[in-house]
């Protein structure tokens, strides 16, 4: 057990712990929910035991142990949606980045990641710059 002189001293104890199930009982339990960053599920109030999260409240019960809820959440829906990014760079953009790309590429001897920005430099380097502007917004 440990013995906290303050509501915001044990929520700084729970985040650094980062518990599988936390329990929070005290009168108004959701005021330090804006306070508490690491759980794997958090049950609120007098009435809500961890065994209601564990099989009937409809959350998963598949929770970060061993203090790993201060880097990954529980098991959810979005665990099994695939993500992907894109990127899109206009004429002025590469110009911009470009430089810093080639920079970084020759220093980590990524020479074909330097060379695919450069042909592109150099193919606007030769093209008139309204060209340029123009296939941008084609």
């Amino acid at each position: 057990m440990i013995l906290c002189d303050s509501l915001e001293e044990a929520c700084a104890i729970s985040n650094a712990y980062a518990p599988e199930h936390l329990i929070v009982q005290t009168r108004a339990p959701r005021d330090l929910l804006d306070k508490l960053e690491n759980a794997g599920s958090i049950f609120l109030g007098a009435w809500t035991p961890e065994s209601v999260g564990d099989y009937a409240s409809g959350t998963n019960h598949t929770l970060p142990t061993y203090g790993y809820a201060r880097t990954c959440s529980s098991l959810g829906l979005a665990d099994y949606q695939r993500r992907y990014t894109v990127q899109e760079l206009t004429a002025d953009g590469i110009r911009g980045l470009g430089p810093i790309v080639q920079r970084i590429a020759q220093a980590e001897g990524l020479d074909a990641h330097k060379h695919a920005v450069t042909l592109r430099l150099n193919a606007l380097a030769a093209e008139p710059q309204q060209t340029a502007q123009q296939k941008d917004l084609s």
